[in-house]
């Protein structure tokens, strides 16, 4: 009698993929997410721009000023702000990508369909949480 390997079945069969209704929803969710993540982006840098004019207009010394924020602080903040939008960027990308090339939703590292529920809650997910946990451990 053969024994069969649930791991085979996992990444072979997938009755789980996505379906065309559940991929047409994603693509749209990721679009729309570039578009928040670009405009974010342009934001951030139009602020940098302005701390920027601003800091070379002061004369003022406000890193001893105790009413709030240094310019230096700021410009920090906004700096690691436009680059988080830029590694989303990236990632939404790579996942238009695969959408695009008809492996959206299957994990990059073992095969296996990655679900629609985390798909909805981490749109860019390239791993099932199988995979996320052991590649985060």
């Amino acid at each position: 009698m053969h024994e069969t390997n649930t791991d085979e079945l996992e990444v072979t069969g997938r009755d789980d993929a996505l379906d065309a209704a559940e991929l047409e929803e994603l693509g749209a969710l990721l679009r729309e997410r570039r578009l928040s993540d670009v405009a974010e982006s342009q934001r951030m840098a139009e602020s940098l721009g302005l701390l920027l004019a601003s800091r070379s207009e002061s004369t003022a010394d406000d890193e001893h000023d105790p009413e709030g924020p240094t310019l230096s602080s700021e410009w920090s903040r906004l700096q690691a702000l436009r680059s988080d939008a830029a590694h989303d960027i990236v990632a939404v990308d790579a996942a238009l990508e695969r959408l695009h090339r008809g492996t959206y939703g299957v994990c990059t590292r073992c095969g296996r369909s990655i679900g629609v529920d985390r798909l909805r809650a981490r749109p860019t997910a390239e791993f099932c949480i199988r995979c996320a946990v052991a590649v985060e451990s």
